[in-house]
């Protein structure tokens, strides 16, 4: 079974070039990348999620 990659959020932030609190905005209007808390308290994102959300972000013409 292949590993799936996870970002760390300050990998996920440099790549959508956001600020930390203008993505927990996004995240508090439901209009951010799916996220893991894991339990140790950190947070992922894998990566198919990022690319899921970032083809939502495309604008069609």
């Amino acid at each position: 079974m292949a590993s799936t990659k996870m970002l760390k959020l300050p990998e996920v932030l440099e790549e959508i070039e956001m600020s930390r609190a203008a993505f927990y905005r996004m995240r508090a209007r439901g209009q951010a990348p799916k996220l893991i808390k894991l339990p140790n308290g950190q947070i992922r994102c894998r990566r198919s999620d990022l690319d899921a959300w970032w083809s939502n972000c495309e604008l069609s013409a």
